[in-house]
């Protein structure tokens, strides 16, 4: 594989390429939010609403699997409004406890540095994530997480009914950008949904799949190997030596 030009910008997914998120638990973020219960009528606690949540997500996820998305909001209001129970607080804000509390987040190694070369090389970024909390919660996070980011959009697949493989998330993408698909690359963990993903869209996809955080993905993708013609990378170091080289 060759690599002729330097993109000029690149997308970036979310989960376990730019951040990721450690101790994962949803029902510590139930637990969060009982303290915000206003009326709870049936009694209920917080180990039964989230045994609910997992069955009724369990029966409505096959949507995901065919590529549409689920909103937390969406899902959350249903959840509450069917056992009875009443918050004080709004779903956006319900969302931000829930979701803080489930993981407050880590950045993966070296994404910060290589967000501050691509930066400073004039590298234009954004980020595609499949991620059923809203748009504004994941900016949040990855603009406290990474603050010296430069992201021009964040698209989340929970605001745009698609998941990635679609080609149409990439495509919405590139008209954000104004570029062609020739003048951008993708990152990502996922060989499906990320890197042959892109790569239908016409766009350059990496596979970051790096060996030293844990990622359940990372068993998904055991013995896969991209259907197409790729950069495969473990560490972002190696992302920057492959755009220094490039600029050479």
């Amino acid at each position: 594989m060759i690599l002729r030009n330097k993109p000029k910008m690149i997308f970036f997914d979310y989960g376990h390429t730019l951040l990721y998120e450690p101790g994962f638990d949803f029902l510590r973020g139930e637990e969060a939010l009982f303290k915000y219960v206003k009326s709870n009528k049936n009694g209920l606690t917080p180990k039964e609403v989230f045994t609910y949540s997992q069955e009724l997500y369990a029966k409505i996820s096959a949507v995901r699997e065919i590529g549409y998305e689920l909103h937390e909001w969406q899902f959350q209001r249903f959840l509450y409004e069917y056992l009875e129970i009443e918050l004080s607080v709004s779903l956006p804000e319900a969302e931000k406890i829930f979701w803080n509390s489930v993981s407050a987040g880590e950045v993966m190694p070296n994404a910060g540095k290589m967000l501050d070369y691509i930066n400073a090389n004039g590298i234009r970024s954004g980020v595609i994530s499949n991620i059923g909390f809203s748009g504004a919660a994941l900016t949040e996070r990855i603009n406290r997480l990474l603050p010296r980011n430069k992201f021009e959009f964040i698209i989340a697949s929970s605001e745009y009914m698609f998941r990635k493989p679609s080609v149409l998330l990439f495509e919405l993408a590139l008209k954000k950008a104004g570029l062609n698909a020739a003048d951008v690359w993708f990152c990502g963990d996922s060989v499906k949904a990320d890197v042959e993903g892109a790569s239908c869209a016409g766009i350059f996809p990496v596979w970051y799949d790096n060996e030293t955080v844990e990622n359940p993905r990372r068993e998904q993708n055991k013995g896969i190997k991209p259907q197409c013609e790729h950069l495969h990378i473990h560490d972002w170091a190696e992302m920057i030596d492959v755009l220094s080289a490039l600029n050479n």
